[in-house]
């Protein structure tokens, strides 16, 4: 199977040549690399550019917008600008981080899940932070959840969600969507990413309410957005941020803002939380 990386890339002078080293030195080594360096103000493209000359199936695309780091739209808005620039011959497709140190496996074992089960459409390992000298897991999310900074796609479940959506919430839509259509989401615990920045690191105050509007723009209505507003303020042991979730999510229901997802695929993502939240109970 052939697969294509796009990755964001944002002033990640720091980190990005160890993410590309981990790409390089992968047991199965992707068809085509692309780096959309969006606005960096570093030697972000520099670091690239050099990469590049040594590894024809890397390339650097340039991109001009908002400095401000909003979770969601900004990367997803730099990932499509990558995607585009491609062609229809991959089988696979993966938006990265350009902030991941990744065992050299871990596309071999990710290809090898795809050809396992033609049902399988999206795939992925798990995060983990350094911590007092010690990688750790980045709690964040539920086992069954493939983080945002490293996701693959089968081509046929991403065409069919209709590629990534330019709003925070994208990662978690993009699952709901793909089991909406019937495909599995798998993850591999023995895929061990090293993320080298907390998740959230370079958000800024204004997009403190934006999880809320993610919630609401998901088609969860109040109830579901309650219990999973209070489970992330918790599992960020910031229980104030349970507030401004829900302001958020009020916020957006004021606004009519637009939903990520039609009436009937809302439909089905609440009973399918509801019913996850009840096996957890029960």
């Amino acid at each position: 199977m052939n697969y294509y990386i796009v990755i964001p890339a944002h002033n990640e002078e720091a980190f990005i040549a160890l993410t590309l080293d981990s790409l390089i030195s992968q047991t199965v080594l992707p068809k085509k690399v692309v780096i959309v360096n969006d606005n960096s103000t570093d030697k972000t493209a520099e670091i690239v550019t050099a990469y590049a000359k040594e590894n024809p199936f890397i390339s650097l695309v340039n991109k001009t917008s908002s400095a401000i780091h909003l979770p969601g739209s900004k990367v997803i808005q730099a990932f499509h600008k990558g995607f585009e620039i491609l062609d229809e011959e991959y089988d696979v497709i993966v938006k990265l981080d350009a902030d991941l140190i990744l065992p050299n496996n871990y596309f071999e074992t990710i290809l090898n899940i795809f050809e396992k089960d033609a049902t399988i459409g999206m795939a992925g390992g798990f995060a983990y932070i350094e911590k007092n000298g010690e990688w750790i897991l980045e709690n964040l999310t539920d086992k069954d959840h493939i983080r945002g900074a490293f996701k693959a796609y089968r081509k046929a479940c991403f065409q069919q969600i209709g590629n990534l959506k330019p709003a925070m919430g994208w990662d978690t839509v993009d699952e709901l969507l793909s089991k909406f259509y019937g495909w599995k989401v798998v993850t591999d615990a023995s895929l061990i990413v090293k993320h080298l920045k907390p998740t959230g690191a370079n958000y800024n105050k204004t997009a403190r309410y934006k999880q809320g509007e993610a919630f609401y723009t998901l088609g969860y209505g109040f109830l579901i957005t309650s219990i999973a507003s209070a489970k992330l303020a918790m599992m960020k042991k910031k229980p104030l941020l349970f507030v401004d979730y829900i302001k958020g999510f009020w916020k957006a229901k004021a606004a009519k803002t637009p939903l990520l997802v039609t009436a009937e695929q809302a439909k089905f993502i609440r009973k399918y939380r509801l019913k996850k939240m009840k096996e957890k109970i029960f």
